[in-house]
């Protein structure tokens, strides 16, 4: 999904503490680079512009950056910045906080304001994914954000949990996506951070109702996706686990996903899962009836009724297809 746009591997070691300094003023912003062991440096990025928000994977080594009152003088784009640890140690320093982070650790800051970070990625590469929106587009009073630069904060759980999974999701997958793909990704994205900053400050209430609406639709798929194998899994009790009546779930769903009803939804998702799990080779000794009770089908014959009605084949007939395509095309 991130285009690779630099690789420290591709340049002579002279030229690569420079090159750095050039790419990631360009992706990022402008800041000043302090590194200890130039001839070790070692750094990659990935970037892609999802619709007004600025997504880049980075790599680096140990390395201190600065963004000076000098160099916001002379180019600002009045930017948040929120940076989520994949691995590594961190310590950033604005406006008379300071805080370490870990992996795992979500941060937000901003490029109006001078700070400092120090990266200690030890043996290895520390990594990182950093978002960049406009400040203007966050219905989010600047103020009350204001009081959250440079805290470390958790992208385990809740809200935060939610914004860590999609950003690593971004940054790992390799699938080329298209540019309306791209728009509504970003989309998704300011509006998950509108809605961790809204969170955070407590003020969700000033929070637009679809940011809202979306953001709990998000919860909701997380929520069918992580229990698909519980057999007592339906409208009802994802409504009830999310404290909402039965009528705004389905009014939920009739919205997010062009018409389709929740039961519906959790099936589509039961049977999907299943037929990734008949597809794999690793799995082929595993009784299809099986990977039907994994997936929330406990008879086996409502299951091989809908995977049929749903692929046109019987589960046993979809397996035995597949692993002998995959079986000559490795011959």
């Amino acid at each position: 999904m991130l285009e690779n746009v630099f690789d420290s591997q591709c340049l002579p070691v002279p030229d690569r503490v420079e090159a750095w300094r050039d790419i990631t003023a360009s992706a990022l912003i402008p800041n000043e680079f302090s590194i200890d062991h130039v001839a070790e440096f070692q750094a990659s990025l990935k970037t892609a512009d999802l619709g007004g928000a600025q997504v880049t994977a980075l790599t680096y080594a140990s390395m201190t950056s600065r963004r000076t009152t000098q160099l916001i003088r002379q180019s600002d784009p009045e930017m948040y910045a929120v940076g989520l640890i994949l691995r590594g140690r961190q310590v950033i320093a604005q406006d008379r906080r300071e805080t370490s982070l870990g992996a795992g650790d979500l941060v937000v800051y901003s490029t109006s304001r001078p700070y400092t970070a120090v990266v200690e990625s030890g043996r290895e590469t520390a990594a990182s994914v950093v978002v960049q929106i406009p400040r203007a587009i966050v219905p989010v009073p600047s103020n009350r954000v204001d009081r959250l630069l440079a805290i470390r904060m958790s992208g385990s759980e809740g809200v935060g949990g939610l914004l860590a999974g999609f950003l690593t999701h971004v940054a790992t997958d390799t699938v080329p996506c298209r540019a309306a793909d791209r728009h509504r990704l970003g989309g998704v994205l300011v509006g998950l951070i509108t809605a961790w900053l809204a969170h955070l400050v407590d003020s969700l209430d000033q929070t637009p109702v679809e940011t809202r609406q979306h953001l709990q639709f998000l919860e909701i798929q997380d929520f069918i996706g992580r229990h698909l194998g519980d057999t007592d899994l339906s409208p009802a009790t994802v409504a009830a686990a999310h404290h909402i009546s039965l009528r705004t779930l389905h009014r939920l769903f009739h919205h997010h996903t062009h018409g389709t009803t929740v039961a519906a939804y959790i099936r589509r998702q039961r049977l999907a899962r299943a037929q990734r799990d008949l597809a794999d080779p690793r799995l082929s000794t595993r009784p299809v009836h099986a990977i039907a009770a994994r997936w929330g089908f406990p008879r086996p014959a409502d299951f091989t009724r809908a995977f049929r009605a749903h692929y046109g084949s019987t589960p046993s007939e979809y397996r035995h297809g597949i692993l002998r395509q995959d079986g000559g095309a490795h011959r």
